[in-house]
């Protein structure tokens, strides 16, 4: 008899073990991470689930950025679209357009009686992801900035000092010269990202417009600025540059990442990301410093803008208000200075939050990881302005694309340094006039 009851008693735990599960809120999220990075969001993710009993998110990953974006779109015309999805940076404008499609984050949180203080994130992240009136629109999550990263035995071989890396682009130059006339390295400067980091970030330092409107913040209706005489000039040194062999432009987007790790090239302009990839593979002693500037510009540099993504609440057709409560409940979660901190130490993005940053301080972890605030610094830099805030375009990844087929004409010898920057801006335009006649 005791056994026979202790037989139900078993039943019935294991009956409603299932039950208490399915019983808790699903919340689907799309994403589009990979390696150490989808590991380290899982961890993010599964961390929440255990840190309360109402809700389950579920990461599913959907390909590249611009796969995942595309999907979110296409999913949502369905009426099937997951109730977050992580958008890179460049698809803000797009996202922002498709008012139908998001939930904007300050409307989220205020409808779930969520708290949301836009006051405790750094300001260019807030700012990217932000209305033109300072209302966030989407939740910040894995962002970046770009450094200069540098290799101290190549700089020693070159009789360079290691513990005084290039501040300017005259400096920068110099020293490629003379690592590679030296031969310390195979590579003077390379750069990953270029027409985020030699475009985006170079005219968030110098102060100048990447295009009208406030780079797209103040309506559809901008256009290009890519003809500014400094970016021009930024072009013709890098042309210069590579004739004589001090820069070596090595393809685009992260294609160029694997030269520093393997010590090919000596200086890398790549995204604050990198650490920890530099930090696995390097066989040498390397620094990272703040991105160069031209001082006789501009006395000293602006803020740089921020890279990465941002994760967005979609409206989806028959979604409870329980699932919405989740999903701000989540975005509460990631904002949490202890969990941003966490985050930002795992994968090397910048934390989101100054508690967050502060945090990750107290641990000792930019102590014993010199340089790993670097980034943070570099986007806190004080008085932001209309040009440095981030870009808000329609587009953007294709006009990207332009930029990227026009500096590698110059570069190959088909045109001129102002012919590119001209063809980019009139070929952008072109792409700017249609998303705003699909939009406005």
């Amino acid at each position: 008899m005791k056994l026979h009851k202790l037989v139900v008693v078993v039943l019935a735990v294991l009956a409603l073990g299932p039950l208490a599960v399915a019983q808790k809120v699903e919340i689907e999220f799309w994403h589009a991470a990979t390696g150490a990075l989808a590991a380290a969001l899982t961890e993010v993710v599964n961390g929440f689930n255990a840190s309360q009993d109402l809700y389950v998110v579920n990461p599913i990953y959907k390909g590249s950025y611009a796969e995942t974006m595309s999907a979110a779109i296409a999913a949502f015309r369905a009426g099937q679209p997951p109730h977050i999805v992580q958008v890179f940076e460049v698809g803000t404008a797009t996202m922002m357009a498709a008012t139908g499609a998001i939930y904007p984050v300050y409307q989220l949180m205020a409808d779930t009686g969520t708290p949301l203080d836009p006051d405790i994130y750094i300001a260019p992240v807030k700012g990217y992801y932000s209305s033109a009136d300072g209302k966030m629109i989407s939740m910040p999550f894995n962002s970046s900035s770009a450094l200069l990263w540098y290799n101290k035995d190549a700089f020693r071989a070159a009789g360079l000092d290691p513990d005084n890396p290039p501040r300017t682009w005259a400096e920068v130059r110099t020293a490629a010269k003379a690592i590679v006339d030296a031969g310390a390295a195979k590579m003077g400067l390379a750069t990953s990202w270029l027409t985020w980091i030699q475009f985006e970030q170079f005219a968030a330092l110098h102060d100048i417009p990447f295009a009208t409107k406030s780079n797209g913040f103040e309506g559809m209706d901008a256009v290009l600025a890519l003809d500014h005489p400094l970016f021009v000039r930024h072009v013709q040194t890098l042309m210069d540059m590579q004739a004589e062999g001090s820069f070596t432009y090595a393809g685009r987007d992260s294609a160029p990442d694997a030269l520093f790790g393997s010590g090919e090239a000596a200086m890398l302009m790549a995204s604050s990301a990198l650490r920890a990839r530099v930090m696995r593979e390097a066989q040498f002693e390397w620094g990272v410093t703040y991105l160069p500037y031209y001082d006789d510009f501009i006395a000293e540099p602006k803020n740089s803008i921020i890279g990465g993504a941002s994760l967005w609440a979609m409206r989806r057709p028959g979604a409870t208000a329980q699932q919405y409560q989740g999903v701000a409940a989540f975005f509460a979660y990631l904002s949490e200075a202890a969990n941003d901190a966490k985050w930002h130490i795992m994968t090397g993005y910048v934390p989101i939050t100054l508690g967050g940053y502060e945090a990750a301080k107290a641990q000792g972890y930019y102590e014993q990881n010199p340089g790993a605030d670097l980034a943070i610094l570099q986007l806190a830099r004080p008085n932001p302005t209309s040009n440095t805030k981030g870009l808000r375009l329609g587009n953007l990844p294709a006009i990207r694309v332009v930029i990227y087929e026009e500096v590698e004409k110059a570069l190959q010898g088909q045109q001129t340094a102002q012919q590119a920057m001209a063809n980019a801006v009139r070929r952008g335009n072109e792409l700017l006039r249609e998303f705003e006649a699909i939009y406005k």
